[in-house]
């Protein structure tokens, strides 16, 4: 499971990951947020953070 998220949605981002998978993810930072492309899952935003297990 990857969840890219911003900052206003970390927790969020967060919360679900423990919710769905029962363990406790990996938060990493987009290394450069501008050449990314992806946008938030839970709004509009260019995501910042990915919020992933390993």
């Amino acid at each position: 499971m990857k969840i890219y998220c911003c900052q206003e949605h970390v927790e969020l981002a967060l919360d679900v990951f423990v919710d769905e998978q029962e363990s406790y993810p990996d938060l990493k930072t987009v290394d450069n947020p501008a050449d990314l492309s992806t946008i938030c899952e839970y709004c509009t935003e260019r995501a910042i953070y990915i919020v992933e297990n390993t």
